[in-house]
C-alpha cells in the first residue's frame, strides 16, 4: 500500500505533470490523449480517496520540501479535492463528445487538466506562498480556456476574468505579507489562532470575493459564458469559484482570528451579492448567463454559512459546496448539449426540447431541483442548515434576504426550464437530436447525483461533521 505522503503528492503531481504530456500524445494520436486526460483525473482521484482512511481517523499528512511544509491533508482538504475532482472528471469525460469538433483541442486538454492540478495543489496548500503560486495558476488556465474560441469578444471577456482575478490576486498577496510582518511566518499550522490586522483580512477578502465573484467583483463571471460548456462547468461548479470559498473557509474559518465586526460584514456582502444576481439571473434571456448568475447567488448561500458564527451554519455551507459543483456542473453540461444542437442560447427562441432531447430535459430538471432547495435533493439539506444556523447564530436580517433569493431562485430556473424544454418550438432548429453518448451520460450522471446525494446525505454528512467539529470558529 502507498504511504499518505505518497498519495497526496500523487494528487498534486499527476494532474500537474500528466497535464504537459497531453499535447504531445495529441499530436501522435488524438484517442490516447482524451484517454490520458481521464485518466491523470482519475489517478488523482484515486489518491485523494485513499487518504479518506487517515483523515476520517483524525489524522493530517504532510508533505515538505527543503524543511518547508508545503502540502497538508486534512478533512477540509480532502472533502473539497473529492468534490473539485470527482466532477471535474465527470466533465473531463463530457469534453470527449463535446470538443472533439473543435480546433485547438491539444491546448484545451492542457490547460483543463493542469487547471484541476493547480486545484489540488491549492487545496492541499499548507503555506500562503504555495496557495498563491497555484491560486494564480488557474487564473492562467481560466484565461486560455475563456478564449478558448479566439474571437475577438471572447478574448476580450477572457481579459477582463484574468484582470479581476489577478487584481484580487494581488490584493490577497498584499493580505498574505502583512499577515508575514505580523508573525514572521506563511505556514498555515503555525498560524493556526493568530489574530491578523483589519488591513490584512480586507487585503485577503478582496482576493477572495475576486475569485468567488462576489458583488461587487462579480461582472467577469457571466461573461465567461463564452467558453465553451465544460469550461463553464468547471469555472461555476468544480474549481475556480469554489477556490475562494474554500480559501474562506480555510482562513478563516480554520486558521485566523478576527475582530468581530468582520462577522457582520461578510454576511450582509452575502446577502447583497446572492440578491442582486438572482434578480439579474431573472431578468436574463441567455441560458447560460442566466445558470452564471445563478452560480454567484448560490455562492452567496455557501459564503454566508462560512461566515455566520454557528457550527450549524458552517456544516450547511461546506454541505453546499458539494451540492453545488455536483448540480450546477449538471446544469452548464446540459447547457452545452442545448447550445451545440441548436446552436442557440436565448431562451426565447427555444421551447419544446424535451420531446426530442428527454434525457437532457430529465437531468435538467434534477439538477435544477437541488440547486432550488427542493427536498429530498441534496441542495435543501445545504440550504437548510445554513438558514437554520443564521437564524440560530442571530443574523435574522441577513437570513430574511436570503429567504426571498431562495423564491427567486425558483422562479428564475422554472422559467429556464419552461421556456427551453417545454411548450411548443419557436425556431425551426429547436428540435434537435440528443447530444453524444458521452455529453448526454456526463449531464445524466450529474442529475442523477443531485438526487442521490440528497438521498444519501449521510456519507458526505459522516466526513464533514468531524470537519466541522475540528474547525475552530475564529474569523469573520
Amino acid at each position: 500500500m502507498p504511504s499518505d505522503q505518497l498519495l497526496l503528492t500523487m494528487s498534486v503531481a499527476v494532474p500537474l505533470l500528466g497535464s504537459l504530456a497531453l499535447p504531445i500524445l495529441g499530436r501522435a494520436w488524438e484517442p490516447a490523449r482524451d484517454l490520458a486526460a481521464l485518466l491523470f483525473t482519475a489517478v488523482s482521484l484515486a489518491c485523494v480517496a485513499g487518504q479518506l482512511p487517515a483523515v476520517v481517523a483524525g489524522h493530517v499528512t504532510t508533505v515538505a520540501l527543503g524543511g518547508i511544509d508545503l502540502l497538508h491533508a486534512d478533512r477540509l482538504a480532502v472533502f473539497m479535492a473529492l468534490v473539485s475532482m470527482g466532477v471535474g472528471a465527470v466533465i473531463v469525460f463530457y469534453s470527449w463528445g463535446y470538443i472533439a469538433h473543435y480546433p485547438h483541442r491539444n491546448e484545451y486538454y492542457f490547460m483543463v487538466v493542469l487547471f484541476l492540478g493547480a486545484m489540488m495543489g491549492l487545496v492541499f496548500s499548507r503555506n500562503l506562498l504555495a496557495l498563491y503560486l497555484f491560486w494564480e495558476i488557474t487564473a492562467v488556465a481560466c484565461w486560455r480556456l475563456i478564449g478558448f474560441f479566439r474571437e475577438r469578444e471572447h478574448v476580450r471577456r477572457a481579459d477582463k476574468a484574468f484582470l479581476v482575478t489577478v487584481f484580487g490576486a494581488a490584493a490577497m498577496l498584499l493580505g498574505f505579507v502583512a499577515v508575514f510582518a505580523q508573525t514572521g511566518t506563511f505556514d498555515l499550522g503555525r498560524l493556526a489562532g493568530a489574530r491578523v490586522s483589519d488591513l490584512a483580512v480586507g487585503l485577503i477578502l478582496v482576493g477572495i470575493l475576486s475569485k468567488s465573484a462576489t458583488l461587487p467583483l462579480h461582472t467577469w463571471l457571466p461573461d465567461a459564458g463564452v467558453a465553451p460548456s465544460p469550461v463553464t462547468a468547471l469555472l461555476h461548479a468544480a474549481v475556480l469559484v469554489k477556490i475562494g470559498v474554500y480559501a474562506f473557509a480555510r482562513l478563516f474559518v480554520a486558521t485566523f482570528v478576527v475582530e468581530p465586526v468582520w462577522h457582520d460584514v461578510v454576511p450582509w456582502v452575502a446577502a447583497a451579492s446572492a440578491l442582486v444576481a438572482a434578480g439579474a439571473a431573472l431578468v436574463s434571456d441567455d441560458l447560460k448567463r442566466i445558470i452564471a448568475y445563478s452560480t454567484v447567488s448560490q455562492l452567496g448561500f455557501i459564503l454566508l454559512g462560512l461566515s455566520v458564527d454557528d457550527r450549524l451554519a458552517v456544516a450547511g455551507g461546506l454541505l453546499y459546496i458539494l451540492m453545488h459543483s455536483i448540480a450546477k456542473g449538471g446544469l452548464f453540461l446540459c447547457a452545452g448539449v442545448v447550445e451545440q444542437r441548436t446552436h442557440c442560447k436565448d431562451v426565447r427562441r427555444l421551447g419544446g426540447l424535451a420531446r426530442t432531447m428527454p434525457l437532457t430535459a430529465v437531468s435538467f430538471a434534477l439538477c435544477a431541483a437541488s440547486v432550488m432547495g427542493i427536498p429530498p435533493f441534496g441542495g435543501f439539506f445545504g440550504k437548510y442548515l445554513v438558514l437554520a444556523g443564521a437564524f440560530r447564530g442571530g443574523q435574522v436580517a441577513v437570513a430574511a434576504v436570503f429567504v426571498v433569493g431562495s423564491f427567486l431562485t425558483i422562479l428564475y430556473l422554472l422559467r429556464a426550464f419552461t421556456l427551453v424544454f417545454l411548450g411548443e418550438p419557436r425556431t425551426a432548429a429547436a428540435l434537435p437530436r440528443e447530444g453524444s453518448r458521452t455529453m448526454v451520460a456526463g449531464a445524466a450522471a450529474l442529475g442523477a447525483l443531485a438526487l442521490a446525494s440528497g438521498l444519501l446525505v449521510a456519507l458526505p454528512a459522516a466526513l464533514l461533521d468531524p470537519a466541522v467539529q475540528e474547525l475552530v470558529r475564529r474569523g469573520p
